[in-house]
């Protein structure tokens, strides 16, 4: 894999920020020292003394004459330290403890001392951690920072931070230009380090500033390219997280995609553990019994049992099993160690929407409002709570809020799209829903919605469009498979609905899903072998809906008008009361009764008058035989 080294790619010696883990590049300085993998202890904490590095000798680290480890700039020499090494171990405890007014103020003297460009951009970290954008980007200005990488990805931070994303863009550039070159191997110079006892920890500039690029052209709506950027990353160094986060929370890449991404990722032989973690944050529908498999062995050979990103994964499968209390109960676990755990949040505001929990709603929402004013979860959790009590208005401006202050935040998108479509307003609802497709390309829910709302509007050519379009993203969603067999059904192409209806019903079984779609789909299954004039296999599928809901008038009514095809008239009489004392004012039910009972009278007449026809003709039989009797007397 190739990585970045400035120190190899140009003549003059660059800056790195000290991250107590990874070196990018030599320090600056005449001597030219090299990097030891000494560099990168971890600074040791004193109660008393603060952050105290250990000096080595020999060991220099970003200083102008050697360095400390995890105390940049400082000399590691025995002898005294001076004035400005003082300073800057002053400077670096404070970092470390947080308390950025001393290590700025400090900070500012050691680099008025030397004004060395190490320094300058040590205040600059100082700077931006306290959220002085600005200031911090200020400081990163001139000729001496042109060849620094990592001044470079700090300066691209600031001005993210900043919102100016045409300036960040001209920083981090356009391309990664050490995509294709040889010549950068990786960060460290190996020359000067004993590979068999060095062990890598950090994550690689190369794939930070991809990262980077990444998240302007996310923000510059430039989706195709911000795919691009984060894949990118985390094809470069596994260990950037971050990229591989946007490319799964952002929906960029379709399940099946997600899962060959996995596969392309170069992790190393013993990182195992990684790549396990990884696949539990993939799409559950693709493959859940490889996560069920990986979910186990993290638990048994990594002791991850109980770990809360774990519960989370599986809390996803529970939810897409339909299986809400379980899932709910997995999520409150969850936030018993973390409150306001805004990862688990969306996945427990639905749990309570679908389990109709509108006290808890009402609680949480509450609480996020106090703690987390301007955060877009607080304004999705009140969305949620008054779409759960009907206002659907109101529902709407929340919805709306939460859209804006996280413009690519999936589930706001969702459910503003979701308030149009539940007043019936189509035109509004497909706006929404195709912002929703734009946004978030490998998600198939907004392709599905969109083909549910032409359903409705009997626009059987989009909806179908729209239906196929999420299929080739994801053809293992039960609903999906459903709605496309309605509209095979609608088209008269009963076969094809029933093929799809059967799908459906076999991934439901294969997710273990535990919820009243099953109703749906005996219900369509049971229509479809009616029309195709299988009457006693509708009446199965029917007699599996009743078990799922015993008091739906349509069920009996459908299953009557069987009875009535199938000439079983006292059954269909039966069920047809049945159907009305559900629904009294069911007109179908009422008109299928009537015929039946019409066509009882009609059959009980004509036996009637089969039986007086029979019985007239047993009397003229009877009188017939008296007569001869009487003939034969005389």
């Amino acid at each position: 894999m190739m990585t970045i080294s400035p120190s190899m790619s140009h003549k003059r010696a660059v800056l790195t920020p000290n991250n107590s883990s990874k070196v990018t590049g030599r320090p600056m300085g005449n001597n030219g020292g090299s990097v030891s993998n000494k560099a990168f202890s971890t600074p040791k904490f004193d109660p008393n003394n603060g952050f105290n590095p250990e000096i080595d000798e020999g060991v220099s680290f970003l200083g102008t004459s050697g360095g400390v480890a995890g105390a940049p700039g400082v000399s590691t020499t025995k002898k005294p330290l001076s004035l400005a090494d003082k300073l800057r171990l002053w400077r670096h405890d404070a970092l470390m403890q947080h308390h950025y007014n001393t290590a700025q103020y400090i900070g500012d003297k050691v680099l008025s001392i030397t004004n060395d460009p190490n320094d300058a951009f040590w205040l600059a970290q100082v700077h931006y951690q306290q959220g002085s954008f600005l200031t911090a980007r200020n400081l990163l200005r001139g000729d001496q920072f042109e060849d620094s990488l990592s001044c470079k990805y700090l300066c691209g931070l600031c001005l993210i931070a900043l919102e100016e994303w045409d300036e960040a863009l001209d920083v981090v550039g356009e391309f990664n230009p050490y995509k294709m070159d040889e010549d950068v191997t990786d960060a460290v110079d190996f020359e000067d380090v004993d590979i068999d006892n060095y062990t890598d920890g950090g994550i690689k500039l190369e794939a930070s500033m991809c990262y980077l690029r990444g998240k302007i052209y996310m923000n510059m709506n430039n989706f195709d390219r911000a795919k691009d950027c984060f894949r990118e990353a985390v094809l470069a160094d596994f260990k950037c997280y971050e990229a591989f986060d946007e490319l799964i929370t952002n929906n960029y890449l379709s399940p099946q995609d997600e899962w060959e991404l996995l596969e392309q990722i170069n992790f190393d032989q013993a990182d195992e553990l990684v790549k396990l973690l990884y696949s539990t944050r993939l799409n559950k529908l693709a493959h859940s019994s490889k996560f069920l498999e990986n979910e186990q062995k993290l638990q048994d050979e990594y002791n991850l049992k109980g770990n809360n990103d774990l519960n989370l994964a599986k809390a996803e499968l529970l939810f897409l099993q339909c299986k809400f209390d379980t899932c709910l109960t997995v999520c409150e676990t969850i936030l018993k160690d973390n409150q306001f755990s805004f990862n688990t949040l969306p996945l427990y505001l639905s749990c309570l929407y679908e389990l109709d929990a509108k006290n808890k709603l009402f609680l949480v929402s509450h609480q996020l409002a106090e703690y987390h004013p301007n955060h877009y979860i607080t304004w999705l959790s009140i969305g949620i709570y008054y779409i759960s009590i009907k206002k659907i208005n109101e529902s709407r401006i929340f919805f709306s809020k939460s859209t804006m202050l996280a413009p690519n935040f999936a589930p706001a998108w969702i459910g503003f799209a979701h308030t149009f479509a539940i007043e019936g307003e189509h035109e509004q609802a497909i706006s929404a829903y195709s912002t929703a497709v734009r946004l978030f390309p490998g998600s198939y829910l907004p392709y599905l919605f969109l083909g549910m709302q032409y359903l409705q509007m009997n626009n059987l050519t989009l909806a179908y469009e729209y239906l196929s379009n999420s299929m080739l993203i994801c053809d293992r969603d039960p609903l999906l498979l459903n709605e496309l067999g309605i509209i095979y059904y609608h088209r008269g192409e009963l076969s094809k609905a029933e093929h799809m209806f059967n799908r459906s019903l076999e991934q439901a079984h294969n997710l273990k899903i535990d919820s009243k779609l099953y109703y749906s789909i005996y219900s369509n299954l049971a229509h479809v072998n009616r029309k195709l004039g299988n009457f006693q296999t509708a009446l199965e599928y029917f007699e599996n809906v009743r078990k799922i809901d015993s008091k739906d008038s349509n069920i009996y009514a459908s299953m009557g008008l069987i009875y009535l095809k199938m000439n079983k008239i006292d059954q269909a009489i039966q069920t047809l009361h049945i159907a009305l004392s559900i629904s009294p004012n069911d007109t179908i039910s009422s008109e299928l009764l009537n015929k039946a009972l019409s066509l009882n009278m009609t059959i009980g007449y004509e036996n009637l008058l089969n039986q007086d026809v029979d019985a007239l003709v047993r009397r003229l039989h009877e009188g017939s035989d008296e007569e001869d009797e009487g003939f034969a007397d005389d």
